[in-house]
């Protein structure tokens, strides 16, 4: 017998969703009984295959670590309204990450007296029912449907997904009453095979021959060009483009509030990265004339910093330039473009050769002038300074010999992320994607973008949003999808990273997420940057944005209830216990002995563990306490 729910786990298969995380409960029953019935008729296997997650929070994040890993969807099935809500934050990170996942959550049934299949029967029932279940999640998705028939179960599924996969891709979100999944269909519903040749994604837009025309002119005009993205790198086809127009023109590429490797960190022109605090804005902000702001969420903010008045602005953006779900946006500018970024960057150097071959017939070639290898010059000196202050903040340990007035601090985020960057390069020499790192750091956010280096498009992600709790069920979800994409071109992820920090670790719900690890043999390492308690932006860091020298200047995190004292938890046993022994845990950091030496032995065997004991490892590393 097939159901509704048949047509419905057999449409997410033939779209190519591979993988559900999952929470069931009481609005599941026909899912249930029709993934018992693909185990008993096929293989022992189901399509999709299922996930299961003790929390819905840690699902979705596993979910969102899949598709930000495979660039594909996977689903997540959560348990009515309640489940719904317990998805929390992670909603708000698949939303602003661009994020495609299909979510589906049953609903209370609407018959009482056992008029249809899956009526009524369990007291819950009269609580959960709401009037607009989906108002919950609404302007966060991109679309809300409810499946009202069985007979149009597949299109909902596949119109969802083909908005779900077009720019601006990102979460949608179906729902049924539990008669509707319990509806019985017959064979011929099945045998239709999903078409999904008739539902595409949008194709990917290119900019009008006038905009690429006016903005390779300015460009190439330009006295001190500037180029600022933050995500343009999740499409790892753009990051060609980008590093050709910087390298073309001597152009630095500032990154702000990163989620993805948009440029190389070794490209002599990359700037840095800055998250935008007063004071970190980049240097060339001030003195830009022309500035091309491509796939970027932020480039910068008024209050703190920002250009000339008379700097031609440029935005590029794939698929809402306006951020048309965001309250207040808004940013002076010459011209907005919705344009992919790898076909917009392809005309705009192509317009760029045009002009400079026009300007060539009359004696005025600007390409390989002087002026341009002399900018070039100045950026790679100043790239090699920068490189240089890092490598000096990694190699200077905090002296412990002296008197302190508090808490001795015996190993600093630099001397952690330098170590770490070194033993995993050793571990993947080639620096290719046999290592992802996920960077959930929060305060130390740029640091690790800095430290860590990162030269391939893909190795090093970001949620994308601002909810803490994402790195590791991410972690899962990305080990999931790594095996994913080794199965389909030969190569995965020996490595997964997770550099977690300012509570981000508990609001990760370590609980489920190390028993999931355990259960599907998803192993990663995970980096606790453990400073005590929340030093994020809010509440402390923006505490002191707005009274620096106020009362709360001075107190410390514990007295101002934002620490984790006196005494913070054992984050890595907290890992053991979650996957009853399986995972290893040691902290660093707590005395005289944990310097560089022990950092590095740590650090060493616990990727040692990972990959070839294929077992979690954390290495919870103690920091000045805030």
């Amino acid at each position: 017998m097939y159901t509704a729910s048949s047509i419905f786990l057999k449409t997410l298969a033939d779209a190519g969703i591979t993988h559900a995380f999952v929470n069931w409960g009481s609005d599941h029953p026909a899912l249930l009984e029709d993934l018992e019935r693909q185990r008993i008729q096929g293989d022992g296997s189901t399509k999709p295959e299922i996930v299961t997650c003790p929390n819905e929070m840690v699902a979705l994040s596993a979910a969102q670590g899949y598709a930000q890993v495979t660039g594909k969807p996977a689903a997540v099935i959560v348990h009515v309204d309640v489940g719904t809500q317990a998805m929390a934050g992670a909603i708000h990170n698949v939303d602003r990450s661009r994020t495609p996942v299909l979510i589906y959550a049953g609903a209370s049934p609407f018959s009482n007296e056992k008029e249809h299949k899956g009526s009524r029967n369990e007291w819950i029932m009269w609580l959960q029912d709401i009037p607009d279940q989906s108002a919950i999640v609404r302007q966060y998705m991109r679309f809300t449907a409810q499946i009202n028939s069985g007979a149009t179960t597949a299109q909902v599924v596949q119109r969802s997904l083909q908005i779900a996969t077009s720019e601006p891709r990102g979460p949608v979100y179906l729902w049924a009453r539990r008669e509707v999944m319990e509806e019985e269909m017959p064979e011929s519903h099945m045998e239709l095979s999903s078409n999904f040749q008739k539902w595409p994604s949008i194709e990917p837009t290119a900019l009008s021959p006038t905009a690429s025309t006016r903005i390779g002119s300015a460009l190439l005009a330009a006295r001190a060009p500037l180029i600022i993205t933050s995500f343009l790198g999740r499409n790892p086809h753009s990051v060609s483009g980008l590093v050709a127009l910087s390298t073309l023109l001597a152009i630095p590429i500032s990154v702000a509030c990163p989620t993805a490797v948009n440029v190389p960190f070794s490209h002599p022109y990359n700037a840095g990265v800055s998250f935008l605090t007063p004071g970190t804005h980049t240097e060339h902000l001030a003195t830009a004339d022309v500035i091309l702001v491509i796939d970027c969420d932020l480039p910068w903010i008024p209050g703190n910093n920002r250009p000339s008045d008379s700097a031609r602005v440029f935005v590029l953006d794939s698929g809402n330039p306006l951020r048309t779900n965001v309250g207040l946006w808004h940013f002076a500018a010459e011209l907005v473009c919705c344009a992919d970024s790898e076909l917009a960057l392809g005309q705009i150097l192509e317009s760029i050769r045009k002009i400079d071959e026009q300007g060539s017939a009359v004696g005025e070639p600007i390409l390989g002038g002087q002026s341009l290898k002399a900018r070039g010059q100045l950026l790679a000196a100043q790239h090699q300074a920068m490189t240089q202050s890092l490598d000096d903040a990694e190699n200077t340990y905090p002296d412990v010999t002296g008197p302190s007035a508090g808490p001795i601090a015996y190993i600093t985020v630099p001397n952690v992320l330098g170590v770490l960057r070194r033993a995993t390069r050793a571990h993947t020499p080639s620096h290719g994607l046999e290592t992802l790192v996920l960077n959930e750091g929060i305060s130390n956010h740029p640091k690790v973008w800095s430290h860590m280096r990162p030269e391939v498009p893909g190795s090093l992600l970001t949620s994308g949003g601002s909810s803490l709790g994402w790195a590791l069920g991410a972690a899962v979800g990305a080990h999931i999808g790594g095996e994913v994409v080794g199965a389909e071109h030969g190569k995965g992820y020996e490595l997964v990273v997770a550099i977690v920090g300012d509570g981000s670790f508990l609001f990760g719900v370590p609980s489920s997420a190390y028993w999931m690890a355990r259960r599907y043999n998803t192993p990663f390492l995970t980096v606790v940057l453990n400073n005590g308690g929340w030093k994020i932006q809010s509440p402390k860091l923006s505490m002191l944005g707005v009274h620096p020298s106020g009362f709360g200047s001075q107190a410390s995190g514990n007295k101002l209830s934002v620490g984790f004292g006196p005494d913070s938890p054992d984050f890595s046993q907290i890992a053991v216990a979650a996957s009853a022994g399986w995972a290893w845990g040691k902290r660093v950091g707590v005395s005289a002995d944990s310097g560089k030496e022990e950092l590095e032995s740590t650090i060493a065997e616990a990727i040692r563990i990972v990959v070839s004991e294929k077992r979690c490892a954390v290495v919870d590393c103690v920091l000045e306490s805030i």
